[in-house]
This record gives structure tokens, sequence and C-alpha cells, in this order.
């Protein structure tokens, strides 16, 4: 005996899963969005459609198509298997990658577990909440506990991640894991490695500004100035007082480029020189023996009986100047 049944198309449904919502349209175009609810629809009513037929009924090109196709084949939403498509099973997929095989512990292992998963699992659930309405998806889940374990940051360094990027306006998982591979290549781990790391980092900008205004630059910093600026600041941890020592040798040069300054600074650091009156001594004593240098030279050079002259401000300025350009 077989039965069957009749549905008009005008009073049908063709269900959706919550977990395409969450997981995949956010990041997909919309012609793919299109493509994808449509097959969901030939599924449902088992019905077989050619490829040229598809593009003219959904209105998109053939290649668009075939784009869109080849993206949700990426994403593990359909399989193609010669000119069939199947439509995967997105609930049983996320149930997969969810899903853990268990592995004997010790009572000491399971307890220490146990702690440690609470206090993620009531992080999570407050970045869930905060950040995502309460409608966080599983794969974020997933993502979280393994940046626990990557970076091994505390809970509350997880959720001050997320704030950061969230007062941003770039809560993304790639801009995520940027901003924790720069906290964890700065030794963040807890709240206090979070509270000296902005305090360095407040303390960095004001200099970054101050030297900005004191060149006159008109721009903010390139990538590569920044990378100087925080290795005079944190590298060799000097304050602006000392940076400004350097910045005004550039005075009356075209155009002062950032490894003109590094050469200064460095030569500072490299000789264990720290406060402001080192400093000066220092460069007095440099310009004395630059000085007397210049001095010895010109009674040695002549040309056709004559001295050749030299300006000891010559000697002076370009005593960087192999590393000026």
């Amino acid at each position: 005996m077989t039965f069957e049944s009749f549905e008009s198309v005008m009073y049908s449904d063709t269900p959706v899963p919550d977990i395409f919502f969450s997981e995949y349209l956010p990041s997909m175009k919309s012609e793919y969005v299109k493509v994808y609810i449509f097959m969901l629809f030939l599924k449902k009513h088992n019905k077989n459609i050619a490829f040229e037929d598809m593009s003219k009924k959904l209105g998109l090109g053939f290649n668009v198509l075939k784009d869109a196709l080849l993206h949700l084949e990426s994403i593990g939403v359909i399989n193609r298997e010669g000119e069939d498509i199947i439509l995967m099973d997105l609930k049983q997929k996320e149930i997969n990658k969810i899903y853990r095989l268990k592995t004997t512990s010790t009572p000491q292992e399971v307890a220490v577990s146990c702690e440690r998963n609470k206090k993620r699992n009531q992080i999570i659930s407050a970045i869930n909440n905060t950040f995502f309405q309460g409608v966080m998806s599983s794969s974020w889940y997933r993502d979280i506990d393994s940046w626990f374990d990557k970076y091994n940051f505390d809970e509350d360094v997880m959720y001050a991640l997320f704030r950061h990027c969230y007062d941003h306006n770039a809560l993304t998982k790639s801009y995520i894991c940027k901003v924790a591979d720069n906290w964890q290549s700065k030794a963040v781990k807890n709240s206090f490695d979070l509270d000296r790391y902005s305090l360095e980092q407040q303390r960095f900008r004001k200099i970054k500004l101050n030297i900005v205004k004191k060149l006159k630059l008109g721009r903010n910093l390139t990538q590569y100035e920044d990378e100087y600026v925080e290795k005079w600041v944190v590298q060799f941890n000097y304050d602006f007082a000392i940076i400004e020592i350097a910045l005004k040798k550039t005075t009356g040069k075209t155009n002062p480029n950032f490894r003109y300054i590094d050469a200064i600074i460095s030569e500072w650091n490299k000789n264990d020189l720290r406060t402001k009156d080192e400093i000066m001594f220092y460069e007095k004593q440099r310009s004395k023996r630059t000085a007397s240098k210049s001095t010895s030279f010109k009674k040695a050079v002549t040309y056709n009986d004559f001295e050749h002259k030299h300006d000891d401000s010559v000697y002076l300025d370009n005593y960087y100047s192999d590393l000026k350009d």
C-alpha cells in the first residue's frame, strides 16, 4: 500500500536551518545566499534543473552561479559529485565539529579541568550576552576555547580582548586574532600584564603625538616609523625629553627621516646613556672630537698649493650622513 501526499507550492514552506543564518550568512554574498535558498527549495520538492536553467531562473550570470557553487562547496555547505549537488546537513556538520572523543584522566586532572572549564564557560557566556546579544554561533565557542589554549590568556584578559575589538567596531575573527597575537608578543597573560601593557601603550601614543607635533609632519606615522618609536620607548625605555634631543638635530634638514634619528638614539643606548645630562655631556664631547678631527684634516689637505678649506659645521652636520639617506 502506497501513501502519497499532494502539497501545493503556494501553501508549503522551505525550512532553512538557523545555523545557516548565524554561521554562514553574515559573510556570504547576497547572490550566493540566493542560490543556496533556491537549492533548498529544489531539494524539498525533488526537482531537477540544469545549470543554464537555474542561471536564467535566478537572473544570475552563469559565471556568478558558478562562483556561488564553488564558494558554497568551499565552506562545506554543499558537495558536488559530477553534475549532482548534495546539500549538507548543517546541523550534523556542527555536531561533528563539537564532538570530541573523551580520554581517561586522573581525578586531579578532572578536578582542574572542571574548574577551568567552569571559569571559561562563565566568560564565554558573558561574551555571548554582551557582544552577541545571546545568539553567538557554535563556531565562536570552539574558537574561543582554542584561543584560551593558544594564547594562554586568563579569563578576564579574554573578555578584555572582545571588549577591545567591539569598541573598535572590528568584532571579526581575523581582527581578534591579530590583536591577540600582538598581546601575546607583549607577554600579556593576566590582568596585571594587560594593565602594564595598556600604560605602556598610552605612553607610546603620547610620545608619538609629540613627535608628529615637533616635526610638524601633518600626518600620522607610518608603520615603519611606528616601529622606530616603539624601539625607542619600549625597548630603550627613553622618554620624550631624551627623544626630543635627537629631534632637534634634524633642525635645518629637509625631510628628516627616522633612520637618521634612530642612528642617533641607538648610539646613545649602545653607550648606556640613560639620562638627559649624560647624553648632553656625551654630545658635547663628541662635538669636540669631531671639531678636532676637522681642524687636523684642514691642515693636511691642500690643492694647487692652496689650503682646501672646510667648514666645521659641515662635519658636524654630516656625522650621521651615511645613515640619513
